[in-house]
């Protein structure tokens, strides 16, 4: 293949453009270096002619841990947010959750983009080409079916510039889905933090923010009949007064604290997993009013990340302050009340924007680089995190969009943006990320329901849900009361604890079907393509 570049700077005095090109094989890894005149990058880009074969499949990783992101055709396209109209863009914030704001949907058949990796997949034989350092800025991919033409671009615009510049840092496989993914991450560098996978109980998706210690102590008492010691028991959104107050729990909802509440979930003998998102606040916090100047801002205003809680905002990581606060409230969290997990949250508010002296992707970097630091060796689950910055930094990181109490979510957000919360999309990330999984971290695939009361799945998906997170994820959660299982239901929750230790596991992506061992016999789960 032939890998054409240009890189664009504005000197000031005008642009300067520089060009190059050289082959690009597969197995082989691709460094492109330009010694850049003095001035800010305006872009930079390269074009590989490549033809999709008859019957290829292509995947291309979205932004972040929420984005949707399956395998598609050639004629497929991924649809943006062109068809809503802007005033309810800005009214929800529809933009801030993924990539919206720098990348350019082309929303037209046969266009699929990603960021970081993508792949060409026919018959068992797969095509990859992945980024081997995202910290010059995020790689952004473009493939255009009806012109045979993949399009790379960094994503640098606006940094100062001067002296030699790492363009490109590519690396291009062809072979088996192992050999392919195995190859890439050993040139990565790359291996997961070693950590044990997790079993256990979420307070989220059934009581959602209305938690209290007593309804806490109610699923606690329940799980001691159904989870084992050792078990995750995490504590969701709706302990803090507001989110980015973290410091002290709801007074009225949890009077006895968090330290007396970790210790009430040690004592039945769980780890204590707590839910937090550090780099945001709600918009009407005490620490938004009392430290407006933390907040982050574009053009002086505000920068909503959406309409989650009323409204929600970045906070400034470049502000020492604020990182002082991460610290302290982590610290706290950790080694004053007594957490085992951390749940981190909507991470991609660390940076939507980069500066004149470093990309988004390297902010994104060091904010996860410091979280590692401050936590050490409290592990971490990572969730609404761009992908890649997270490989090799969390023990777990969330893989799909949250899973929905319905199949496919709400049906007015079906077009709104690929983070939405649906369990069908969640399925499909689980499916199409599952070669994440013990390379970069351990797969959280998010939860599964067993129970029947506030739940609109049927029950073969509520089925469907649990075995695929069971044996293509290393994170099982459940989030229902389990005080009101049946006996049947308890079994079931049995039943996918133990197919979580199926061995020998595999995806076939054109049966769709996951094949599996499990106690020295071969089983074979199919998945109805019709629900898809």
């Amino acid at each position: 293949m032939l890998f054409t570049w240009k890189a664009v700077v504005d000197t000031g005095d005008g642009c300067a453009e520089l060009t190059g090109e050289q082959l690009f094989q597969w197995g082989d890894t691709l460094h492109v270096r330009a010694e850049l005149p003095q001035g800010h990058i305006r872009s930079v880009s390269a074009r590989v002619p490549l033809c999709a074969l008859d019957g290829e499949k292509i995947f291309m990783n979205g932004y972040q841990t929420w984005t949707s992101c399956p395998e598609y055709g050639v004629d497929d396209r991924i649809i943006g947010l062109t068809a809503l109209p802007r005033s309810l863009i800005q009214e929800f914030g529809y933009d801030r959750y993924g990539d919206y704001h720098f990348v350019k949907y082309p929303n037209r058949r046969g266009v699929t983009h990603g960021e970081s990796w993508c792949y060409f997949r026919a018959l068992g034989a797969y095509r990859l080409i992945a980024s081997l350092d995202e910290k010059p800025g995020y790689t952004l991919f473009q493939y255009d079916a009806q012109q045979s033409l993949l399009t790379v671009r960094r994503d640098c615009e606006g940094i100062r510039c001067g002296g030699t510049y790492p363009l490109f840092d590519l690396i291009c496989l062809r072979g088996g889905e192992g050999q392919v993914f195995d190859g890439w991450f050993g040139a990565l560098g790359v291996s997961p933090l070693p950590a044990p996978k997790l079993r256990g109980y979420t307070s989220w998706y059934n009581r959602f923010t209305a938690i209290t210690e007593e309804t806490v102590r109610a699923d606690l008492k329940g799980c001691v009949s159904l989870l084992s010691p050792g078990d995750l028991f995490q504590v969701d959104d709706g302990w803090e007064p507001a989110v980015g107050d973290w410091l002290e729990p709801d007074r009225e909802k949890f009077p006895s604290g968090m330290k007396a509440l970790a210790d009430e979930i040690h004592a039945a003998g769980f780890k204590a997993g707590l839910w937090l998102s550090p780099f945001v606040a709600k918009n009407d916090s005490a620490l938004v009013r009392e430290h407006p100047d933390w907040v982050l801002r574009v053009n002086g205003e505000p920068w909503s990340l959406g309409a989650n809680w009323g409204g929600f905002c970045a906070l400034d990581v470049n502000n020492p302050q604020v990182l002082d606060y991460v610290r302290r409230v982590l610290d706290r969290v950790i080694h004053q009340w007594g957490f085992d997990l951390l749940k981190l949250d909507f991470l991609y508010g660390a940076a939507p924007f980069g500066t004149e002296t470093e990309t988004r992707a390297g902010k994104m970097i060091r904010m996860m680089d410091l979280l590692r630091e401050i936590c050490g060796d409290v592990p971490i689950l990572g969730c609404g995190v761009p992908v890649m910055p997270a490989f090799g930094r969390v023990e777990y990181c969330r893989i799909s969009c949250d899973a929905s109490l319905t199949w496919d979510g709400n049906p007015r957000e079906k077009f709104c943006h690929r983070e939405r919360v649906s369990s069908r999309l969640a399925i499909l990330n689980t499916l199409f990320r599952r070669q994440l999984n013990g390379r970069a971290h351990i797969n959280d695939p998010d939860v599964f329901f067993l129970r029947d009361d506030n739940i609109y799945l049927t029950q073969e998906q509520k089925l469907l849900l649990g075995r695929i997170n069971a044996l293509l994820g290393g994170v099982l959660l459940m989030s229902d009361d389990p005080t009101s299982y049946t006996y049947a239901q308890r079994e079931a929750y049995r039943e996918l604890v133990r197919l979580s230790t199926a061995e020998n596991v595999r995806f076939d992506p054109d049966r769709f079907e996951i094949t599996f061992t499990l106690d020295g016999e071969e089983n074979v789960l199919p998945i109805p393509l019709e629900l898809f």
